[in-house]
């Protein structure tokens, strides 16, 4: 099975290859017998045989562990905490479609595991889907978990992305590089950066900190900088709850870095309760690449 997926994979660098360059050199990138890509400058990268290539120049230590990257595809996957905000940007997406044009290549800058961009994939049937992270754990998850996508281990500071190579950068609660971005879309290209708001996950900070008011999210600063950046941008205001069982806080908790330096009393004391409602309020930002 890891076999076919490796070629499956090799196929996908192959349809998509101008959209690929080395992290060292920049040059192109081409599928040798199925099995790595490589650049005029031999700078050769294998296929791994989950399906994924590793386009790292350095070594890099995560802080993100695996079970970090399981509770969050449960979570994302299993509880569709998110299933509101992958619809309103599916909608965006398929708004953009006489702009860009098909077949649309979308790329996920900061993908984690994979799961917010299959599930926009999901709702966008013939786009093609490019998942990067800096995450190793993640990436391999991701392959593993989702066969269509492209995955590859990588960093936006030695992008691996060809310029003017997709359609759409999705951008979700992860850093930016809005230099990379604007290189690496298409003329009119969408760019769709998730930000949290003041009530993002508002019931773990009230569980976990007595000032919780300390540790809301400001994206003012965010915001603007968005738009100096991008035409035609756009903030969609998006609010709404949902119910959490034991198992699902137990997940959210997991992979929340408000739990990081919490008290483990409290952290145990919000699970607990068996279940809970819980806020997801968030700034969708929407540009075109001019």
């Amino acid at each position: 099975m890891t076999k076919s997926q490796k070629i499956k994979s090799a196929g996908m660098f192959s349809e998509y290859a101008v959209a690929f360059r080395c992290p060292y050199c920049e040059g192109s990138l081409k599928v040798v017998d199925l099995k790595s890509l490589e650049c005029p400058q031999n700078h050769t990268f294998d296929i791994a045989k989950q399906g994924y290539v590793n386009l790292m120049t350095r070594s890099l230590n995560s802080n993100y562990a695996k079970e970090l990257f399981e509770a969050r595809q449960e979570i994302i996957r299993g509880s569709c905490l998110y299933a509101p905000l992958h619809d309103s940007i599916s909608k965006v997406i398929e708004s953009h479609r006489e702009i860009s044009g098909n077949p649309l290549l979308i790329l996920d800058a900061g993908c984690g595991e994979g799961s917010h961009l299959q599930s926009i994939l999901d709702m966008n049937g013939d786009a093609a889907g490019i998942g990067l992270d800096i995450s190793k754990e993640g990436i391999v998850m991701a392959a593993k978990n989702y066969k269509d996508p492209i995955w590859l281990v990588g960093d936006l500071a030695k992008s691996p992305l060809g310029g003017q190579s997709v359609h759409v950068i999705l951008n979700l609660f992860s850093p930016s590089n809005y230099k990379e971005f604007r290189r690496t879309l298409k003329p009119n290209g969408l760019v769709i950066k998730v930000v949290p708001r003041s009530n993002y996950l508002i019931e773990l900070r009230e569980a976990f900190f007595d000032d919780a008011h300390k540790k809301s999210f400001n994206n003012e600063d965010t915001v603007s900088l968005f738009k100096n950046h991008f035409h035609h941008s756009d903030v969609i205001s998006f609010c709404y709850t949902k119910s959490l069982t034991k198992d699902e806080l137990g997940y959210l908790v997991q992979m929340s870095p408000l739990a990081w330096t919490s008290d483990q009393v409290r952290r145990e004391a919000l699970v607990g309760r068996g279940s809970a409602d819980i806020t997801i309020d968030i700034d969708i930002l929407i540009g075109l690449n001019k």
